[in-house]
């Protein structure tokens, strides 16, 4: 068994991450800013199930600062880096979101690399591989987000930078390290905590009527429970060093077809989910003084063509159906009261 450390543990991805290695008899490590988080981010886990919560212990570090880092690291075999921040609106300044992820990153790995770890996987996300790009063009590992193309925002730059911040850290590295990247798509999946994923925000809001009219925009999905077996697969398999993997399962999925689901299996509790699609106009009159809605913009119309096999021909990853990971969301958002059933 190993010694893990997994950065970011009170995020969503982040507490599957540990929850799996520790169930696979891992040592795990975790960083948090501030440890006064230390008894929320355990409730957490063990409300996820979590066993052996004596092999986890707590560091406090922060994307922006050297405190704690070598400390949280020395001694360990891999490092998970999964954290890098994630609003849920646009911040003023692209800046700062831009800079902690770099910055984030590359202080992940330079600690890493004084500590001799053997393999990083860091958690990108498909906003580095497929925004930007024409209608046509079939979006796989080998692709790009053009940070430079219109309606990019300040998220999906900040995600392309840092990942490239990491690939240029590792080429010039020159072989003393491995890394490994996996790019999910929307994570969905049952809820722990307050900490959980935009995606996961939509089906919330669907479900308690605060989308009248669903957009027409199409996304791909992923559980998070399958992120984060992706994520431990990338650290043990010899054929994932110096790869990106794209985390998504099944085809990409409309807002109206999310809904369409959590109606068609939910009864009462989905009575708020919408009925009708909201025409491209109407979004885009909503996106002049709603930054939700104009971030929404550069998806209106599109479907995504992506070719994820990549993760399930090399690594041996089965994913949940998009449907299975919907239905859970929503019942967890439900049992703990999130959403009034």
């Amino acid at each position: 068994m190993a010694t893990v450390l997994v950065t970011g543990g009170s995020g969503f991805i982040g507490s599957y991450c540990i929850i799996q290695l520790l169930e696979a008899g891992h040592t795990v490590r975790t960083t948090v800013r501030n440890l006064a988080r230390k008894p929320e981010v355990q409730a957490m886990l063990e409300k996820g199930g979590a066993k052996g919560l004596e092999r986890l212990s707590f560091f406090a570090a922060d994307l922006m600062g050297d405190a704690g880092w070598a400390e949280a690291v020395t001694g360990c075999d891999y490092v998970l880096h999964v954290a890098s921040p994630f609003p849920m609106t646009q911040p003023k300044d692209e800046n700062d979101l831009i800079v902690p992820a770099r910055e984030g990153a590359l202080r992940a790995l330079r600690a890493a690399r004084d500590a001799g770890v053997k393999r990083v996987v860091m958690t990108s996300s498909f906003a580095a591989i497929g925004y930007g790009l024409k209608q046509d063009h079939v979006v796989d590992e080998t692709s790009w987000t053009d940070s430079n193309a219109p309606g990019i925002g300040a998220y999906v730059k900040s995600k392309t930078i840092a990942e490239r911040a990491a690939w240029d850290f590792f080429k010039a590295e020159g072989g003393s390290m491995e890394l490994a990247v996996v790019n999910p798509v929307g994570v969905l999946g049952p809820v722990l905590g307050p900490d959980f994923s935009t995606s996961i925000l939509l089906v919330e809001r669907l479900l308690q009527g605060a989308i009248p009219m669903a957009p027409r925009a199409s996304f791909g999905l992923v559980d998070v429970r399958d992120v984060a077996d992706l994520h431990i697969r990338a650290m043990t398999d010899l054929k994932a060093n110096g790869e990106r993997f794209l985390a998504m399962t099944g085809e990409s999925m409309s807002i109206f077809e999310v809904g369409k689901v959590l109606r068609a299996n939910l009864g009462a509790a989905a009575a708020k989910v919408p009925t009708r699609e909201a025409p491209n106009w109407m979004i885009r009159m909503m996106a002049m003084f709603s930054p939700e809605a104009k971030a929404l913009l550069p998806q209106l119309g599109r479907r995504m063509n992506a070719n994820h096999e990549k993760a399930e021909r090399l690594l041996g990853w089965t994913p949940r159906t998009p449907e299975e990971s919907i239905l859970a969301t929503a019942k967890s958002l439900i049992d703990q009261g999130i959403v009034k059933a």
